[in-house]
């Protein structure tokens, strides 16, 4: 129970623990996230488009700030906007809405609102951040607005538009300062919008350099964040991620906001750390069941705002354009676990046995996300990750087209189950 509550009288506790249930309730029944995520169109990851960046000749291009910085920029400026135009058109709307899903997720950077001296950002993605508002609310989808990369990087990887060793967000007071202003700006853009549903701060904070100093400021941030959201856009919901802290840390953070105005978003791989990917396909779905406490045991309502398939980093450039994998030992430090190339690339070329562990991995984790609020699949589409793709498991079977159906529902009570589908290919050394 929030602390701010315990002045109150027994029967002001009473009132509000029942009030709150039936908020829960209704949450919990009804208002089930199952979403996707929109990845690598308007922020740019290289393993989801690896021709857009091999097209430029260039090994040094290596994330959003090096396409707009290393090459002519009116053949940049070309580039991205054939790509904006033909990576989600309203044709992967009206494909996500016939799959059963009920929200999208949409990254886009700071650079789409404002960039500064010296920042070779290529602006012109909000036209079409309207228009997918539009195409979702053609086809009854809600949208989850989000901005994914901050001034100065906020975790320093690809995916915040700028790869650095050392993220410079936290550290800089007019980094964050601008990052505000930014919301403030893409809030005013939407506010008024039907199906912007969720607007989300900013995505993966990273505290690993300096923790307690960066969560000190990404709290703050939070703060003025639902602050500039619920004033500006009071209908919508305010969705923090939770920094790749456990449930235990944030506690009651936040839970004396009106109920429903707030949520938590937590991100769960299995791929980026030597010691999982040495599991066997058992222990990957053990992990994941144990998992649930992320999902359940938050103050506020939590949704899983990102998580795969995939059991190897054998997606090309997943870590990182030209940055080999750990699973092949082609990652700088890593051992060989295995070959990769059943594991990743064209879904047409998997095993049937692949594709049933495929599809049973899916079940393991929609059945745990969906104790919480639910859940955005990373995501949904790829050049040549098939693993990574909620479209191409659409078209080769291991998702199914109900998002309800659940051939391994009892996956997480009997590990039998899991075992069975161990592949001899694997994981297993």
């Amino acid at each position: 129970m929030p602390q701010s509550l315990l002045s109150f009288t027994v029967l002001g506790l009473s009132f509000f623990s029942s009030a709150l249930a039936a908020q829960k309730q209704q949450w919990d029944t009804e208002d089930k996230i199952h979403g996707v995520n929109l990845g690598g169109w308007l922020v740019l990851e290289p393993w989801i488009t690896p021709s857009l960046f091999e097209a430029t000749g260039n090994e040094n291009i290596v994330d959003e700030w090096t396409f707009g910085e290393l090459q002519d920029r009116d053949n940049a400026t070309a580039a991205l906007k054939a790509h904006w135009d033909s990576w989600i058109t309203e044709d992967d709307f009206k494909q996500i809405a016939k799959a059963g899903l009920t929200h999208v997720r949409l990254p886009i950077g700071y650079w789409a609102f404002e960039t500064g001296p010296g920042e070779p950002y290529i602006s012109g993605q909000q036209p079409y951040l309207l228009a997918a508002l539009d195409w979702a609310a053609k086809y009854g989808i809600k949208v989850n607005v989000d901005l994914h990369g901050a001034p100065g990087s906020q975790n320093g990887f690809d995916n915040s538009g700028h790869l650095m060793d050392v993220p410079g967000w936290a550290y800089n007071d007019t980094n964050v300062a601008r990052t505000v202003a930014v919301l403030q700006t893409m809030t005013d853009l939407v506010k008024d919008h039907e199906a912007a549903s969720i607007i989300a701060p900013l995505n993966e904070i990273l505290a690993k350099s300096s923790p307690d100093m960066i969560m000190g400021v990404a709290k703050k941030y939070w703060e003025d964040s639902y602050d500039v959201v619920s004033t500006t856009a009071p209908e919508k919901i305010t969705i923090l991620h939770d920094v790749f802290n456990t449930s235990d840390y944030w506690g009651d953070y936040m839970s004396e906001k009106p109920y429903g105005s707030v949520m938590f978003d937590t991100h769960i791989y299995q791929v980026f750390a030597d010691e999982q990917l040495k599991w066997n396909f058992t222990e990957h779905v053990s992990h994941i069941c144990e998992r649930s406490v992320n999902v359940t045991e938050m103050a506020l309502p939590t949704v899983v705002g990102e998580w795969t398939l995939a059991l190897t980093d054998c997606a090309k450039y997943l870590n990182g354009r030209l940055v080999g994998a750990r699973w092949d030992g082609t990652y700088p430090g890593s051992e060989h676990l295995g070959d990769c190339a059943a594991w990743t690339g064209s879904g047409e070329d998997f095993s049937s046995e692949y594709k049933e562990q495929l599809r049973a991995f899916r079940d393991a984790q929609v059945t745990t996300w969906l104790k919480g609020q639910g859940y955005f699949f990373w995501t949904w589409k790829a050049e040549a990750a098939a693993e990574w793709s909620y479209q191409d498991g659409l078209k080769y079977g291991w998702i199914p087209q109900n998002p309800n159906d659940f051939k391994y529902g009892d996956i997480c009570d009997d590990s039998s189950v899991a075992a069975s589908l161990d592949l001899d290919i694997s994981i297993s050394l």
